[in-house]
């Protein structure tokens, strides 16, 4: 019989496992199903440039696997059993369960409330496709002069305040971080940061975490800030069927994986992606990004083909170089880390930023689209 491999989930990780796989691995002795719940692959990393009103390029998940030997399941799954090693689903037909030999977990992750008062009923999210789409729409109805608030000073933060400040000059865009504006930047990226903020007309709220959301304002634990529109981005939450089921996970939720992203309590569970807790360099947890799931999809997908054929594990570091920051459609930063993701005193800005942010994107959505070029098949032992 076949080895069942089923992947859960189609964002950058998920993808990129699944094609890995069907590169690595002989149709004659796997068969992958790749489930997930949207016909199309989302670039998660583009979502502020939907929200700003810009138009995102199709990407069919039928179009990308066509030809690979992957079977495309459009499903919501429900819940996974890894002790019966099965996946419960609901599709167009209804209920159904999946029955896996080997299951990569790569579900992502949601916006997260913070369990912050009103949030759920008047904030805006753009942690996923749905959520951009529907802050597009109030976008579009609102009128010149109001102010729109970004909660959160994290690089989806950044990316959306600054990327709203200029493609809508007429509105009053604000930004209200819990510390310092881009503080944990080196100090050229900092200031680079605060001119391009200055020079978009962004109202920067420092110490300003966020206690309560209004309809038509924000309050904090020092005053108040206006906000006709509130758009939420203090962090990821995953989805909650790993915490569900009996596999080791964090306090967040996260499935606790080994160096080759497997489960260190069902040896038949690959977790990658945000859903994933994995430990980087220097002992220093994975952070929740693109930067992390695209290594963890390789390291999964390399370890899983090399138990089936009888090769050699991989043992790539997984580490960190830059951290890539769009500041609308003109202006960028990187900034260049250490392994373990801390700031150096090193940069690229503005326009040479911008482009090489660019690639980047361009190239994580490249590699998701074209997930089984270069690699050798094997065959199982």
């Amino acid at each position: 019989m076949k080895h069942r491999i089923v992947v859960l989930g189609a964002g950058y990780a998920g993808a990129i496992a699944a094609g890995r796989l069907a590169k690595r691995l002989s149709r004659e002795d796997v068969h992958i199903t790749l489930v997930n719940a949207e016909p199309d692959f989302v670039e998660r990393v583009r979502m502020h440039q939907l929200v700003a009103g810009q138009d995102l390029k199709p990407r069919p998940l039928a179009d990308m696997f066509a030809g690979t030997g992957v079977e495309l399941r459009l499903a919501k799954v429900t819940a996974v059993d890894a002790d019966r090693k099965a996946v419960a689903v609901i599709d167009a037909d209804g209920s159904a369960e999946l029955a896996y030999d080997t299951l990569v977990y790569a579900l992502g992750s949601g916006w997260n409330d913070q369990d912050v008062p009103g949030t759920a009923e008047h904030a805006h999210q753009i942690a996923g496709r749905s959520g951009a789409l529907r802050l597009r729409e109030r976008l579009a109805r609102l009128e010149a002069g109001k102010t729109v608030t970004v909660v959160g000073g994290g690089l989806t933060g950044i990316e959306a305040v600054t990327e709203l400040a200029e493609a809508r000059p007429d509105l009053n865009v604000a930004i209200a971080v819990r510390g310092e504006f881009g503080d944990w930047l080196s100090p050229k990226g900092r200031e680079h940061l605060r001119k391009v903020a200055d020079r978009l007309g962004i109202a920067v709220h420092e110490h300003a975490a966020v206690t309560t959301v209004e309809t038509d304002a924000v309050r904090t634990e020092d005053g108040t800030v206006p906000s006709a529109v509130t758009v939420w981005t203090t962090g990821f939450a995953v989805h909650p069927i790993a915490a569900a089921s009996t596999m080791k996970v964090t306090d967040r939720g996260q499935i606790v994986v080994d160096g080759t992203m497997r489960s260190v309590s069902h040896p038949d569970v690959y977790a990658v992606g945000d859903a994933g807790f994995a430990i980087g360099a220097k002992g220093r947890p994975l952070r929740m990004s693109c930067a992390s799931g695209i290594p963890m999809a390789w390291q999964a997908a390399d370890a899983i083909a090399a138990r089936l054929t009888g090769g050699k594990l991989p043992n790539a570091p997984l580490r960190y170089v830059n951290q890539c920051i769009s500041l609308g459609r003109r202006e960028g930063l990187i900034q260049y880390v250490t392994a373990d993701d801390r700031a150096v005193n090193a940069t690229l800005r503005g326009r040479a930023a911008a482009v090489y942010k660019e690639l980047v994107c361009k190239g994580a959505a490249w590699s998701a689209a074209h997930p089984t070029l270069g690699m050798p098949v094997r065959r199982r032992r």
